[in-house]
């Protein structure tokens, strides 16, 4: 099968497009036939190894797994031992370890059934943003019907999830993008949009309730100062672009003072599952959520993708799509040229 593979940390172009073994399903696996994969900014920390953090997971000087590729969406070909649930010929979506891969063993938990109502493109791209959204207002969030919801980066991955679902949640969401993307924040929902180029929203008279920054790198003392006396920030990217941390101090810094004072501060790692997945696909099933997706690019394409995705213009998510050339050869090269219609 042919596969993303990187042998070492770098630039996009350490990410090559080889031939592989096809992976064999282990205990509580099924073997996908991958149609798409979703991008987020997790696979550009992995491919440069920055901040340094990251690699005391994936690998000190090299990358210990090295197809790259985490959200997935494709067709059960093959099922291992103590599988439930699951058959030959299911569309599933879900998360696993080298999805930009013809061929992905998957694990059962981290997978659910495709939503109807979606393309495998749509589909791969929802898992580790829209769980991520779900977990940061649902659990670390609390969120409820009626409370007034801050979401920083509303036109990104995490943001345009984060967006429809404090909507569908019973909030009144504002929505903080650039002004280009202004009308599009919008339409996923947003009652209010704040435009950080001409405006500082900590410095106006509303408070919220919760805020949720997908894509920051104010100090905690402006987000503070924006919630309400016992409001919850919850802090889920940043935008510091250090060697060591990456932003990530800002969440920790955010835990050690949470204690201290009367607002919550919270950051959030959330590891798509079964369940969450579900959640989601009743929400997509039922028109309350839907897949911003911004462009695809084919697997040959990856580090074009990558590239594109770091320079942060990206409306919404970008897919890698592995469909047949015969089903998608035009619309394959317009989605790659601009923002999908």
């Amino acid at each position: 099968m042919k596969a993303v593979v990187q042998d070492r940390y770098g630039p996009p172009e350490v990410l090559e497009l080889r031939e592989l073994e096809r992976p064999v399903p282990g205990p509580g696996e099924v073997l996908v036939r991958v149609r798409a994969a979703g991008l987020d900014p997790g696979v550009g920390h992995l491919t440069t190894g920055l901040p340094y953090l990251v690699r005391l997971g994936v690998g000190l000087r090299a990358p210990r797994v090295r197809t790259r590729g985490m959200d997935v969406c494709g067709q059960v070909t093959a099922v291992g031992p103590a599988v439930t649930g699951l058959r030959v010929g299911d569309e599933v979506f879900g998360t696993c370890a080298g999805s930009f891969a013809e061929y992905a063993a998957v694990r059962q938990d981290r997978c659910a059934p495709k939503p109807a109502n979606l393309t495998c493109e749509q589909a791969a791209v929802v898992p580790v943003s829209a769980v991520t959204a779900l977990r940061a207002l649902r659990d670390a969030g609390r969120v409820r019907p009626g409370q007034h919801v801050l979401v920083i980066g509303a036109a990104g991955g995490v943001g345009s999830f984060a967006t429809q679902l404090a909507k569908a949640f019973g909030a009144e969401v504002t929505g903080v993008c650039g002004p280009a993307k202004a009308e599009l924040v919008r339409s996923l929902g947003a009652d209010h949009v704040s435009d950080y180029t001409r405006e500082d929203f900590s410095d106006g008279p509303r408070r919220y309730d919760l805020i949720v920054d997908t894509a920051g790198n104010r100090p905690l003392s402006r987000l503070r100062r924006a919630l309400t006396p016992r409001g919850t920030l919850v802090i889920v990217g940043g935008e510091h672009h250090g060697r060591w941390l990456g932003g990530t101090d800002r969440a920790l810094r955010a835990l050690l003072l949470s204690p201290f004072v009367r607002q919550r501060l919270r950051g959030l790692l959330a590891v798509p599952g079964r369940a969450d997945l579900g959640v989601l696909a009743g929400l997509i099933e039922a028109g309350r959520v839907t897949p911003l997706l911004d462009r695809t690019f084919r697997l040959d394409e990856v580090p074009r993708a990558v590239r594109y995705l770091a320079g942060g213009h990206a409306r919404g998510k970008v897919a890698i799509t592995l469909a047949d050339p015969a089903e998608t050869a035009p619309a394959a090269t317009d989605a790659a040229e601009g923002p999908a219609a």
